[in-house]
């Protein structure tokens, strides 16, 4: 088993990521209480951020494959891209890519492909931080906002599909 990275995340930065969850909030909040007629207004932004948010996760991985620090190369060798980190990375993008794309095939879908994309992300990096690629406080912070995440978007999901709205 490889050291696990003993890097601790910033406190802002941990404030910032979580506050991340906000926009995922409201917007899921409003589409799930709204008359079906005004749905879309916020179901859209809702969509569109759990994408980016989905795309940003996946970047950070990025970040982790190029950082000369992240392991240390054997004697004589420079530092390389941890090819597995890269492709990791650029996988979620691609998600959300697709689910935006299916917005204009059903709202439904894309909402479900965008769910699973934040589950199979986090099922990639607990499997990375028993390799020893993500430390921890990172892996806590996106096992927080998928888990938020994902129950937000498939509450919206579950009440679109059986027609139900949310009052108060």
């Amino acid at each position: 088993m490889t050291d696990r990275p003993s890097r601790h995340l910033p406190r802002l930065a941990m404030a910032l990521w979580l506050a991340g969850l906000l926009p995922i909030l409201g917007c899921a909040i409003a589409a799930a209480r709204i008359s079906p007629s005004q749905a879309n207004p916020w179901l859209h932004p809702l969509l569109f951020y759990s994408a980016l948010a989905l795309s940003f996760g996946g970047g950070v991985h990025w970040g982790f494959a190029l950082d000369p620090n992240a392991s240390a190369p054997p004697e004589g060798e420079a530092a390389k891209p941890r090819r597995p980190g890269l492709v990791i990375g650029i996988l979620p993008l691609l998600i959300a890519w697709a689910g935006l794309a299916l917005i204009a095939v059903s709202e439904e879908l894309a909402l479900a492909l965008l769910i699973g994309g934040f589950i199979a992300t986090l099922v990639v990096e607990e499997q990375g931080y028993r390799r020893g690629a993500v430390p921890f406080g990172f892996l806590w912070l996106r096992r927080v906002f998928t888990v938020v995440a994902v129950a937000l978007l498939a509450t919206v999901l579950v009440l679109r599909l059986i027609g139900a709205r949310i009052t108060f």
